[in-house]
């Protein structure tokens, strides 16, 4: 028993050990990527527009439903306790600080994340990867980065873009339930955002988007040559994105609380 805990311990230990140093490589890449952008400058364009434009769909759906949902239940509690001003609080705290960059980093881990990995996966069980290598081209800096920073990127644009969505289509269910005159609605809000509601939103996606690109091209690194592994490592880097965007989210929320 203890030989079998001492083996998943050093087990446990390597795999963290490599997966600093495949964090370590990844942020000096992407230090060193403005000097070399022409070597993964498509990527990075592409990663974009699939992370980014093509995902705008489906965050202006759910952004409306959310700022629908909310503005109902609120306008409809709220004022019989005497409250109805608490409304713009709420939609500045539920919106753009928890649901603007949460919901938009359980998207990209449904759409980007899985679709990263996979790519990765078959592109080792190909042996696509041991021929950038041959080739003398960096793995880490052409096919890595670009989708780093194109996550990163695209999940910030997304958070904004969600939260605009969310309040104005907040303001719009609002003239159907309890009309509010658009100066009026957009003052009070202004008035109830704070530039730390602004910055916890950015510092949210922006580590939720290092933690979705990191952990996909980790876990579709780990393929080592079968194909039936590919699933495998999917599975893997789906529910750690998660896993992990929820803890960061807890951790970023109290910090920005105290």
């Amino acid at each position: 028993m203890i030989t079998a805990i001492g083996h998943w311990f050093n087990q446990k230990v390597r795999k963290f050990l490599y997966a600093a140093g495949f964090f370590y490589h990844v942020v000096f890449e992407t230090v060193l990527f403005p000097r070399k952008r022409q070597v993964g400058l498509r990527v990075l364009i592409m990663q974009i527009l699939f992370t980014g434009v093509e995902a705008l769909g489906i965050i202006s759906l759910i952004s409306l439903a959310m700022g629908a949902v909310i503005i109902i239940q609120g306008v409809s509690i709220l004022p019989q306790f005497g409250q109805g001003q608490l409304i713009y609080t709420i939609l500045i705290a539920v919106i753009v600080r928890e649901l603007g960059p949460i919901i938009t980093a359980f998207i990209i881990v449904a759409r980007s994340g899985t679709a990263i990995a996979t790519e990765l996966g078959g592109m080792v069980v190909s042996h696509q990867i041991e021929a950038y290598v041959s080739v003398g081209i960096n793995p880490i800096s052409y096919l890595v980065v670009p989708r780093f920073l194109g996550v990163v990127i695209s999940i910030i644009i997304l958070t904004i873009y969600f939260n605009l969505i969310g309040l104005f289509a907040a303001f719009f269910i609002s003239q159907v339930i309890r009309p509010i005159p658009f100066t009026e609605y957009f003052q009070n809000l202004l008035g109830a955002l704070k530039p730390v509601d602004i910055l916890s939103s950015v510092v949210k996606s922006l580590a939720f988007g290092a933690i979705i690109s990191i952990v996909s091209t980790y876990q579709g690194f780990n393929v080592k040559v079968a194909s039936y592994e590919v699933p495998q490592v999917v599975i893997k880097a789906v529910s750690q994105s998660f896993v992990l965007v929820v803890i960061a989210d807890a951790v970023l929320t109290l910090l920005f609380r105290v």
